[in-house]
């Protein structure tokens, strides 16, 4: 697929209101309350706590090589865009370090720093990068250790890093970065998968066919028939499957007992829907 001049723009500028909002999230919340989340960021404010060095020199002097050696050792697939938020994620956390934080409330900060820096690193991702730090190194150690996967290094990672700022902190921090981690783990999954507002509903009925029909003229949506077969009875089946929002889930249900109020009936979560009547694809 050709990438336009277009889309080259539309994509950096998505990674730097992303790659903003995570040093924002550090400046006005996390970093004043002293709460550390996992990941390079929080190590970089327990150091700051310590030593007194600045948040971002410090993300960009564990950042860079991080990403030299994950390029050696993987390849060049992180790209431009991973090391231009890296780059640029360094620097934004120090030049917004004037800023005032919003609150000194721990629970407020471990909130709403949680929520801006998943709504930050979410819109990264959406855009093809990555803010850089321990993504890179838990994939890199998974390459010589095959036993664990990526995701538990991960966490191994974040482990020691919310241990480490419970011992300099306090305990009671450590558990509000712990807070703030799965903060922001939910809303990047939210950003990443939507919210979940459309059901996916599977109707195995005898009277298929007018339910099909009633759903395309009265609810006016989509329906698609599959062909299904009785595990028991070894029976044919003709199989209902169409996609609602939640607000009309009520009126579905209503619909298929008007009908057929023996039908068997499934509803569950679609994270996303893309297509006519729903998101562009």
């Amino acid at each position: 697929m050709k990438i336009t001049a277009k889309k080259i723009i539309i994509d950096f500028f998505g990674v730097s209101v992303g790659t903003l909002l995570v040093a924002l999230s550090l400046d006005l919340f996390l970093a004043p309350n002293k709460i550390a989340p996992g990941g390079v960021s929080g190590l970089a404010v327990v150091l700051q706590h310590l030593f007194g060095w600045p948040i971002g020199a410090v993300t960009l002097a564990i950042n860079i090589p991080l990403f030299i050696i994950s390029t050696k050792a993987l390849g060049t697939g992180f790209g431009a865009k991973t090391l231009y938020s890296t780059i640029l994620l360094g620097v934004s956390i120090d030049a917004l370090a004037f800023l005032k934080p919003l609150t000194h409330d721990t629970i407020l900060a471990a909130v709403y720093g949680g929520i801006i820096m998943g709504v930050g690193i979410g819109i990264v991702i959406k855009y093809g990068a990555t803010t850089g730090g321990t993504d890179m190194a838990a994939m890199t150690l998974h390459k010589y250790i095959h036993f664990l996967s990526v995701g538990r290094i991960l966490l191994i990672i974040d482990f020691v890093i919310i241990t480490l700022a419970g011992i300099v902190f306090s305990p009671e921090l450590a558990l509000y970065a712990l807070a703030t981690e799965f903060i922001s783990i939910k809303v990047i999954d939210l950003i990443q998968e939507g919210s979940g507002d459309e059901r996916i509903a599977i109707i195995i009925s005898d009277r298929y066919e007018e339910i099909s029909k009633s759903i395309l003229e009265e609810m006016e949506r989509g329906v698609t028939e599959l062909k299904g077969r009785g595990g028991y009875s070894k029976k044919d089946k003709n199989v209902l499957l169409c996609v609602v929002t939640r607000r009309e889930v009520t009126t579905l249900r209503s619909l298929v007992k008007r009908i057929d109020p023996n039908a068997f009936m499934i509803l569950s979560t679609a994270h996303e829907v893309l297509g006519e009547g729903f998101k562009n694809m």
